[in-house]
């Protein structure tokens, strides 16, 4: 075998062995974070640094393309980029092995400082599961190559010591410490997704043992109507299941409600409080069916839903500790939210005292809150954007003021105040879909959180504004479906709709982006009649 062949026999052994020192690191990395926390982890470290540090107009296009698949796509990306790494790592380590292994440390360190840097660090264990990893990585790196650039220890063969051959590489060695490495790595990584999944069951054995009280406030009974019998009409309650989730969290908060507690405080508190999950639910309840709406939802979008959620008011709790809206003569004019993944969200003091039903919530259609959707505890406020009003996995309420204060959204340039645009959207018949000439059914949902809706008009093609009958309003914090019976001619044809809130304001056709303040415009749909 010439020098150029064995050169060549070597190479993919050494991606090889950057590949299996990545995937070492990563496996250590897990089981460490399991000790330490889950959120420390590598991944998530160095995605939410990624998430926090992409450019806003790229993470609303994320968002809009992947939808609630856009943490798997950063996550496989951010793979995908650590195993080139690893293998350009392993391929230099051939030539300058103390450079390959030093490579491996220096990205120890960048997942070491991510986890550092993130909101809700706890310090400096939070640096351990990719310190410790990378050391790992970087001793195993040192010893596979040094099986591919040195003798078998037995000594060297004649044939090696003849001009002109490649010295020859401990074969056997190498087989066993990457066959080794491959097999401890796989169960280094399944220990520590067990001790996670461990850590994490008091959480889960907290929710399964939470007992809903009956609200002091219950919500009225649905009135007939406001469910219209039209095929593929969004369903007026949208199951927990199907409900949409935008956050930044890689890894889901799972709070233990037993130790999860919530702190207010700041300017104009006169009595800072700390509430425990079960003083929340020894307080009076209130129950409500509320619309909450996503700042990132495109015109025509999916990131609207609605829930009958159970809690506690929030203004309340807020007049409890002292506190008093700016048109009382307050000082604070913003409410800080923060989560316990370091999120923080900015309301307005005024909107969550102003007598709508701005909630501390614990329920969701007749549930404790999923973990995906804030357990134990949530804030929210109708008719705001959830970006200023939504806070999941809440621990902390500051009151501040918009000029002293930018919270994590305001500083990625949207806007500071948020109130939801009056919207529609068609959700039947599908965009591009065909049907037969006759009557079609035109139909879907309509939202002005606070508001209410007053009117929903449909046009075809550049016809006139027709309008469409409208079901029975439930509140004016909901979305109110309608339909529209419509006698559909054979051809393509555009299908438009707009609606009019309760104070006059029809929905206006301008078409925006979602940056800053919620997209707007009206949606249209083409089809086609056969």
């Amino acid at each position: 075998m010439t020098t150029s062949a064995k050169l060549w026999v070597r190479l993919p052994l050494g991606a090889l062995s950057g590949l299996l020192a990545g995937f070492a690191a990563l496996a250590v990395a897990e089981l460490v974070s399991a000790a330490v926390r889950p959120q420390a982890g590598p991944l998530t470290a160095v995605g939410g640094a990624a998430i926090d540090r992409t450019p806003t107009p790229v993470k609303d296009w994320a968002i809009r393309h992947f939808g609630e698949d856009d943490k798997l796509v950063l996550q496989l990306g951010i793979l995908a980029t650590l195993a080139a790494l690893a293998i350009v790592l392993g391929v230099v380590a051939l030539r300058f092995r103390r450079v390959g292994a030093a490579g491996v440390l220096i990205f120890g360190v960048i997942g070491a400082a991510a986890a550092l840097t993130r909101p809700d660090s706890m310090g400096f264990t939070d640096a351990l599961p990719s310190v410790v990893g990378a050391v790992v990585a970087a001793a195993l790196l040192y010893y596979l190559i040094g099986r591919l650039t040195q003798p078998p220890r037995a000594g060297r063969t004649t044939a090696d010591a003849e001009p002109g051959r490649e010295p020859a590489w401990d074969r056997r060695g190498f087989v066993i410490g990457a066959s080794g490495a491959a097999v401890a790595s796989l169960g280094v990584g399944a220990l520590g997704r067990y001790l996670t999944g461990n850590a994490s069951q008091a959480a889960v054995e907290s929710r399964n043992a939470v007992r809903l009280p009956a609200p002091a406030s219950p919500a009225p009974p649905l009135p007939p109507g406001t469910q219209l019998k039209v095929p593929g009409i969004s369903r007026f309650t949208t199951s927990n299941k199907a409900f949409y989730r935008v956050d930044t969290a890689l890894v889901v908060p799972k709070v233990d409600a037993d130790t999860w507690r919530l702190r207010i405080h700041g300017r104009g508190v006169a009595r800072p409080v700390t509430l425990t999950f079960e003083d929340l639910l020894r307080r009076e309840l209130i129950e409500r069916d509320i619309t909450l709406t996503c700042v990132s939802n495109e015109v025509g979008g999916p990131y609207v839903g609605n829930a009958r959620w159970l809690g506690v008011r929030l203004a309340d709790v807020l007049a409890e500790a002292g506190v008093r809206p700016p048109s009382k003569g307050g000082p604070a004019d913003q409410l800080v939210a923060r989560s316990v993944d370091g999120m923080t969200l900015g309301s307005p003091v005024e909107a969550a005292m102003d007598g709508r039903d701005a909630m501390l919530a614990v329920g969701m259609n007749g549930q404790p809150l999923p973990f995906t959707h804030g357990f134990p505890v949530r804030m929210l406020i109708p008719g705001l954007y959830g970006y200023v009003s939504a806070c999941k996995w809440i621990e902390d309420i500051e009151l501040t003021t918009f000029d002293d204060y930018d919270p994590y959204w305001v500083k990625r340039s949207w806007a500071r105040r948020a109130p939801i645009k009056t919207q529609s959207r068609i959700d039947v018949p599908k965009p591009l879909s065909r049907s037969k000439a006759g009557t079609v059914m035109v139909a879907g949902v309509a939202w002005a959180q606070h508001r209410g809706i007053d009117r929903v008009q449909v046009r075809v093609d550049d016809g006139p504004w027709q309008d469409a009958d409208l079901a029975t309003e439930a509140n004016i914090d909901t979305w109110r479906q309608w339909s529209f019976p419509w006698k559909a001619t054979p051809g393509s044809h555009t299908l438009t709709a707009r609606a009019t809130e309760r104070g006059g304001e029809v929905q206006t056709e301008k078409r925006t982006g979602t940056v800053p303040d919620g997209a707007s415009g009206w949606p249209s749909v083409v089809v086609t009649i056969d």
